[in-house]
């Protein structure tokens, strides 16, 4: 049975397209849920039939009757994709972005090691398919609108095991300050979320991930990790018109950690009881 949606939300009349749900953990889901419950029209994509499995009932959970393939690595794919919601739509306000891969086995071990190969397609499924998907996005948005992507806070600062794709969201963040600057002569906003750790299908190929929500659980001003609900609730400022006068950002959305210099003070005894617990054993024979 499908949700009722809200007519008298801040979003009633607008329609967006949602990339990059994989299931309902995922931080796009929560951005969906945000802007349906507030009376956004939805469309969503889905590359493989694994995925339309676990994408098609969330959607239809929202009342979404357009839920299209799409690989962001084939241009015709994506020209089909926009062909459809223009045959179905005619124009749109929105695009949420959240779409990433890399070789989870680069990235552990040493960025340095980093294979050509996995680069090139790290930052062109991470990266390039953000402005691929523009190119398709902004024509249809004929009275302005709002795009958004999602990034993290290993773009700024070296984090472990995220190697490659800390270089590839460095690069996303680039594009929507660029992307921002050309759009916004046509009334169209660029931003994107940088979201703390959260347990994600995208998380579990990072290693030792579950010590980096612990950390930043213990280490934030908050106190706590973010949940899909708090990005959803930011991504929504950002699509809609409260957001209206903001673009090239990038937004933390990280119970504050991304403002924090050292360990808390007061987690310092639990900070140090995490850190031995996934530091290396010392091999204590003599070589």
């Amino acid at each position: 049975m499908n949700a009722p949606k809200n007519s008298a939300g801040i979003m009633a009349g607008k329609r967006g397209l949602i990339m990059g749900v994989a299931n309902d953990r995922s931080i796009a889901w929560g951005i969906a849920q945000a802007c349906f419950n507030q009376g956004a029209e939805l469309a969503f994509t889905y590359q493989g039939e694994a995925l339309e499995k676990r994408v098609r009932p969330l959607a239809e959970s929202v009342g979404s009757k357009l839920v299209l393939p799409c690989d962001v690595t084939d241009e015709k794919s994506i020209a089909d994709t926009f062909a459809k919601i223009e045959k179905e739509w005619g124009e749109f306000d929105f695009v949420v972005h959240a779409i990433a891969f890399s070789d989870k086995n680069e990235l552990d071990g040493l960025y340095l090691n980093t294979s050509r190969a996995n680069f090139l397609k790290t930052m062109d499924i991470s990266v390039f398919s953000f402005t691929a998907v523009a190119q398709k996005a902004v024509p249809l948005m004929k009275k302005g609108g709002s795009l958004v992507t999602l990034t993290y806070y290993g773009a700024e600062r070296v984090m472990p095991h995220y190697n490659v794709m800390g270089v590839a969201k460095a690069a996303l963040e680039a594009s929507v300050r660029y992307l921002a600057a050309d759009c916004g002569k046509d009334g169209i906003r660029v931003n994107a979320i940088s979201a703390g750790p959260i347990k994600t299908l995208a998380a579990s190929g990072i290693g030792d991930f579950r010590y980096i929500l612990k950390w930043n659980e213990l280490n934030s001003p908050l106190k706590r990790n973010v949940t899909i609900e708090d990005v959803g609730n930011s991504g929504l400022y950002l699509l809609s018109d409260l957001g209206s006068g903001v673009t090239g950002e990038v937004l933390h959305v990280d119970s504050g950690y991304h403002t924090v210099g050292m360990v808390s003070i007061d987690a310092a005894a639990e900070t140090a009881e995490l850190l031995n617990s996934i530091a290396p054993k010392k091999n204590d024979q003599a070589a």
